[in-house]
């Protein structure tokens, strides 16, 4: 399951869920800015107060960073 924790104010999130979705990928989408226990998890898994966070079955990526989203992917043995 991938997971990213974002505000809807913020382009770097859209950035990354847009991403995902041109491949084709399933997402939970978490609104950190409406949920104060998303944002305490997100925090926890990551050491981060900053969005995107993405979780990609458990390899965290901090930061809209397309490179590293497309590595982690790859390396996934099914991305939908």
């Amino acid at each position: 399951m991938i997971k990213v924790y974002s505000t809807p104010t913020c382009p770097y999130c859209r950035l990354a869920k847009d991403f995902l979705k041109e491949k084709g990928v399933a997402f939970q989408d978490i609104d950190v800015a409406a949920d104060g226990d998303a944002a305490k998890e997100m925090v926890k898994i990551s050491g981060q107060m900053g969005v995107p966070v993405l979780d990609i079955d458990g390899m965290i990526i901090v930061g809209w960073n397309k490179g590293e989203i497309e590595k982690v992917l790859e390396k996934k043995p099914q991305m939908a």
